[in-house]
């Protein structure tokens, strides 16, 4: 019996390609999802007048639009760590953002609410994979000395569009029309999706894929997403007054529980938490919370009092908010200059005290007379200590990580953005509420009917409206109404200025935060140091340690 023939080796795997031609589009990409995610959790909030009305839907029910998408990127968030890990971020990103692409050309043709909320949901769902992967991607594809430059650029990323956005709907609703707040995604998601083409080299799936961990990935996204809709509507719904925010805080709540005690519990975790436990990096999530929670000086308050009090149209207030993102694209490199020459630490506590003072100049110095132009020394130093204090933590976070756990560090990121900027706003939306009310109720008690004072007042404004009008049979009444916005205008300039100092004592406790962490470990980034200190000393091994 012959013997048979000996079988052919078995063909070697085939090999990843080199590296893209043009790296740097690669990470242009990313950098242009974290833009265009970050865009459109903005984007509706300032339109949402004209979408109620184009898909007939009332206040209670449209105020679920903006909640749909948020919610489904915080979904997402448990997911894309594993997805990320196993196919690389260029498969990943590209389905993203053809999906979202296709989407925001579909939802400013929906019908009705229902259409607009499935779309809005899809949405977040593939817009909640750029910005997971984009910390981890910079550090992978580009040389450790530009990683401070392209963390800059992310903080950048993420203040510029949160700002930039009021300015950009304002302009498509008083000149072209509300559907481009959808539309404007196209080619910024095909601009994203070419540059993945040809910036990403292309690499095989890995030998071994890990299991996926399903009951992590429903328990987890689930419980986030339930947690972030009861924060999302608690203030229009009065918190623990209404059995829904109940409900959505406590299932989410123990779906959470669940997921965390699974995923310390199970040999194949989909997400593993000793990353995010792991001194410092809780410490850092914090920060990235409160940071979140400093914009909303801007992106609420200057909003709030120049469309009270001044009466100020969208495009008016994004002018604004303009000198906050504009500055930006000169203060990202002068921070990543910073961050290779100096202690990150050093550089993100001085941006907590710059954030801090401009949040001061404005609780100290607002008047009724304030317009775009009085805001702008003050967003223009906040916009420094944001991009500063941001770039700071980053670059202190990434020392601290290895570069498998950074896929887990950029999902946590995204939790920490999403989740820190709502339970900000609830705070600072009930806070200007409740000191809104207060300060009317006050002002209110000195004005009663039949005091001198205030007949006097009258009569002067009804002078005022009868020239104006004409109409003499009225201008009591418009006279009273007058009155009326005046004593509005007082109480929301006395709730602006305390949301003001609220927000410059958190800033406070970020920096005692801040100034609490020890130096990082010896990382990659090697670069000189504007200042020497003497050789052997516990400040030159700090320095050096903190920043690589």
């Amino acid at each position: 019996m012959s013997a048979s023939p000996p079988s052919p080796p078995p063909s070697p795997p085939p090999a990843p390609e080199g590296p893209a031609k043009i790296p740097w589009l690669g990470v242009f990409a990313v950098m242009l999802g974290t833009f265009i995610s970050t865009l459109n959790t903005r984007f509706s909030s300032f339109g949402l007048t004209d979408i109620r009305g184009a898909v007939h839907a009332g206040f209670d029910d449209g105020a679920w639009i903006t909640t749909a998408q948020t919610m489904a990127q915080m979904m997402v968030a448990p997911i894309a760590v594993w997805v990320g890990g196993v196919y690389g971020p260029r498969r990943v990103l590209l389905a993203a953002a053809t999906c979202f692409m296709i989407v925001s050309a579909l939802t400013p043709l929906s019908t009705n609410l229902r259409e607009l909320l499935v779309f809005q949901f899809i949405g977040g769902l593939s817009s909640g994979f750029f910005v997971p992967l984009t910390l981890a991607f910079i550090t992978r594809v580009t040389p450790p000395k530009y990683w401070a430059y392209g963390l800059a650029v992310y903080a950048l990323n993420l203040e510029l569009s949160t700002n930039i956005s009021v300015a950009l709907e304002g302009f498509y609703v008083d000149w072209l029309s509300w559907r481009w707040i959808y539309w404007q995604n196209v080619p910024l998601a095909l601009a994203m999706a070419w540059c993945l083409h040809h910036g990403v080299a292309r690499t095989p799936p890995g030998p071994d894929k890990p299991r996926p961990d399903f009951y992590g990935f429903v328990t987890g996204g689930l419980g986030l997403g339930l947690i972030y809709a009861g924060l999302d509507q608690g203030n229009r719904l009065d918190w623990l007054h209404s059995g829904l925010i109940v409900g959505l805080l406590l299932s989410g709540g123990v779906l959470f529980a669940g997921f965390l005690v699974h995923e310390l519990r199970t040999s194949h975790p989909g997400v593993d938490l000793r990353v995010v436990a792991r001194p410092p990096l809780p410490a850092l999530l914090v920060l990235i919370s409160l940071l979140r929670l400093s914009l909303l000086s801007t992106s609420f308050l200057i909003p709030q009092f120049l469309t009270v009090v001044r009466g100020y149209r969208g495009l008016e207030v994004g002018q604004a908010l303009v000198w906050i993102a504009l500055p930006q694209l000169v203060i990202a490199p002068l921070a990543g200059f910073s961050l290779r020459r100096m202690d990150s630490r050093f550089v993100a506590s001085i941006g907590f005290v710059l954030v801090a003072i401009s949040c001061l100049m404005v609780a100290y110095n607002l008047t009724p007379e304030w317009g775009t132009d009085q805001f702008v020394p003050s967003a223009v130093l906040q916009a420094v200590g944001q991009s500063m204090a941001l770039s700071g933590v980053f670059f202190y976070a990434i020392l601290h990580t290895k570069p498998g756990e950074r896929l887990t560090f950029g999902a946590a990121t995204q939790t920490a953005r999403l989740m820190g900027n709502e339970i900000g706003s609830a705070f600072i939306v009930t806070l200007n509420r409740v000191r809104e009310q207060t300060a009317s109720n006050l002002l209110g008690l000195h004005v009663k009917t039949g005091d001198q004072a205030v007949m006097q007042r009258l009569q002067e404004l009804t002078v005022i409206a009868d020239t104006r009008s004409g109409d003499l049979a009225r201008s009591p009444a418009k006279a009273l109404g007058i009155l009326a916005g005046q004593v509005r205008a007082a109480a929301t300039i006395q709730a602006v200025e305390d949301c003001y100092v609220a927000v410059a004592v958190i800033m406070a406790v970020a920096l005692l935060v801040q100034l609490a962490l020890k130096p990082a470990p010896p990382g990659p980034a090697v670069h000189k140091p504007l200042l020497r200190p003497r050789k052997g000393s516990g400040e030159a091994q700090g320095l050096g340690a903190a920043n690589g």
